[in-house]
């Protein structure tokens, strides 16, 4: 860099001890020889009268010391070798969150006290020898040894000190010296700090996201109308055959968008003739994802900020949703015959659990993203009273049996050596808490399901009924979070009336002993709000998934994330954080996000992961601090906010 590599006209400390410094680049030896300074000096005593010829000529300077004829003499000095360090700066490389000139550096001792300063562009030599940089015996580990792991140091384990210097570096809310000098240079440059000002251009107008598009007049005068409807959307799904057939799409009917159905189709084949496979590309200000399977492409286009593996799971999600339908040798047996066959005819009906799961992705779902199971909070004991009422009343052709409230899984029994897979289950809540076709339905369903997490070449068969369906209607249908249903599966499709009988003995036990009113007190609670766990906390929301049940825990969204539009913005932190630490090649542990209209950060461990969301005001210390004591918290209520394995016990088929 130019204000790093000095020319060789520059004045520096040789010239004002009358020396010149030597030409030493990268890589280049100091010279010692002395024979042109020699000769010239010799002759010039040769032409001086006032030596006297018997006395002998000056001796040529020693190698090392300085010449004092230099500073008369025509010689470059350059050929005088010298001891004196070079003036060369050391260029060093850490890191800065200087833009351009000023170099701002802030330092944190064990005393939890810190030093910020900032310095000019020129660098200046470092005042030790490089090699003590190196030295192995500078680091010193705090009292560990070779069993030391990454979780010996870990935040929740050391004092509040040590969980500021790994935490708090960059998320203080202070205007130090060095934040102030950054500011002022980006004032000069020009440069914003990420704020909110993107994200409030994309989500304007959200609150009309779900709407539906009229459809097109017969004489189509309303094209262009609808057309502008249709691209204000902010996330679409597509799914069409590999002949270009069109099989769902969230917004616009087939007359609307067939046009667009055609591009895709197009430059998919494209690619595919070039021996290429297409998985995604950005034009208009949004992301392109394309992922096929088998004789099926689906297609993602947000504005949102999603990166590519989130959407390809939104993606997944929505070809499972197929599967379930249709098994995967029924779809592969469909167009193995005829390669233009219209799904649309199999999968009628099912538009509505497409959408209402495309929904919930463009809002913001933490199972989705997560890939993970959110449970109802009760105690361990009483959980354990509702699995062995499971286990008691069982019958002989049960597979899975669960107990769900509100979208949140209370109890399953399971068989040995078989879980059931978190795709699965999102399916099933689907269908049960947003789409309206089951609950429609009546008090009690028997549905011929796949589950392809379980296996995706045939059906089983799940009984389903919401306890309250025989209650007061304005009762029932207060919301789809307060409801309970008992749902039974079976691979056997003439099980119906044993599956019936045993909801009946578990109701009627689950009364008896008192569980249904604790479920329901559960409920009427609702979730507990971040200051619940820390008074006065900073945080105002947060999710912490424990990686080895694969479930999570998450406060109330109330009272700052009450709206379809802060919700929004809430995910779109979340997918953000998300993303950094998921990265491929990615080896964060801590990342965090400073904006000035939010304070986010991403914790992630062999154990757990925590994602956390403050105030733009948010405390350095009061943050870590709470951070710290959510993931304490988390463990010792461990068993209450996950489910443990599960009641076993249903032999495996």
């Amino acid at each position: 860099m130019s204000h790093v590599a000095k020319s060789e006209a520059d004045p520096i400390d040789g010239r004002s001890e009358g020396l010149e410094q030597p030409k030493a680049g990268l890589g280049e030896k100091h010279s010692s020889r002395v024979d042109v300074p020699s000769v010239e000096l010799s002759e010039g005593v040769k032409g001086n009268d006032t030596f006297n010829a018997e006395e002998p000529p000056p001796l040529p300077p020693r190698p090392g010391r300085g010449n004092p004829l230099a500073r008369t003499s025509s010689v470059a000095p350059a050929a005088f070798p010298t001891t004196q360090a070079s003036s060369r700066p050391r260029l060093q490389a850490t890191a800065t969150t200087a833009i351009s000139r000023p170099n701002i550096h802030t330092q944190s001792f064990q005393d939890s006290s810190r030093e910020t300063s900032a310095t000019s562009t020129q660098l200046s030599p470092p005042s030790k020898s490089w090699t003590g940089w190196g030295s192995i015996k500078r680091l010193k580990i705090h009292d560990g040894d070779d069993s030391a792991s990454i979780r010996s140091y870990a935040p929740t384990l050391g004092t509040a000190g040590d969980v500021e210097s790994l935490l708090g570096d960059v998320l203080g809310s202070e205007q130090t010296s060095g934040w102030n000098i950054l500011s002022r240079q980006l004032e000069e440059t020009g440069v914003q700090l990420p704020d909110a000002s993107d994200d409030e251009e994309i989500l304007h107008g959200f609150d009309h996201e779900f709407d539906e598009i009229d459809s097109l007049d017969p004489s189509a005068e309303n094209e262009v109308e609808l057309l502008n409807q249709w691209k204000s959307k902010r996330k679409h799904f597509l799914i069409l055959s590999s002949a270009g057939k069109p099989i769902y799409s969230r917004h616009g009917d087939d007359n609307l968008i067939s046009g667009y159905i055609g591009v895709v189709q197009t430059i998919i084949s494209f690619y595919e003739g070039a021996g290429d496979q297409l998985k995604g590309f950005t034009a208009g200000g949004a992301r392109f994802v394309v992922m096929a399977q088998g004789p099926l492409y689906l297609v993602a286009i947000s504005k949102l900020g999603e990166n590519d593996s989130q959407l390809r799971v939104q993606l997944e999600a929505l070809y499972m949703q197929i599967l379930s339908t249709l098994t995967l040798p029924n779809l592969t047996h469909l167009f193995s015959n005829r390669p233009s066959t219209d799904l649309r005819r199999p999968l009628q009906g099912t538009e509505p659990l497409l959408s209402a799961l495309a929904d919930s992705f463009t809002r913001g779902s933490a199972p989705t993203l997560f890939s993970a199971l959110e449970c109802l909070k009760v105690r361990k004991s009483h959980r354990e009273m509702i699995n062995n009422t499971l286990l008691l009343k069982r019958c002989e052709s049960l597979l899975y049996g669960l107990v769900v409230a509100g979208g949140r899984l209370v109890s399953v029994v399971r068989p040995r050596r078989h879980s059931l897979h978190p795709s699965d289950l999102r399916l099933i809540f689907n269908m049960l808490f947003e789409a309206e076709g089951v609950k429609a339905g009546g008090g009690e369903n028997w549905i011929p399901l796949c589950l392809p997490g379980f296996n995706k070449n045939g059906y089983l068969y799940m009984y389903v009924s919401f306890i309250d369906q025989h209650e007061e209607e304005e009762t029932r249908a207060t919301s789809r979070q307060d409801e309970v249903a008992v749902l039974l599966i079976s691979a056997n499709k003439e099980s119906f009336y044993d599956l019936r009988q045993m909801r009946d003995d578990v109701v009627e036990e689950l009364e008896d002993n008192g569980s249904m009113a604790i479920i329901k007190s559960a409920i009427h609670k609702g979730r507990y709000s971040a200051t619940d766990i820390v008074p006065g906390a900073v945080l105002q929301h947060f999710i912490y998934k424990s990686r080895a049940n694969v479930q999570f825990t998450m406060p109330s969204y109330e009272p700052y994330y009450t709206t379809l539009l802060a919700r929004r913005r809430l995910f779109s932190l979340y997918h953000n954080l998300h993303a950094v630490v998921h990265a491929k090649n990615a080896h964060l542990k801590v990342h965090h996000c400073i904006s000035r209209d939010a304070v986010s950060f991403a914790w992630v461990t062999p154990l757990f992961e925590l994602y956390c969301v403050a105030g733009p005001n948010a405390n350095r210390n009061a943050l870590a601090q709470s951070a710290n004591k959510v993931v304490q918290w988390a463990r010792r209520e461990e068993e209450r906010i996950f489910i443990i394995g599960g009641a076993v016990g249903v032999p495996s088929s």
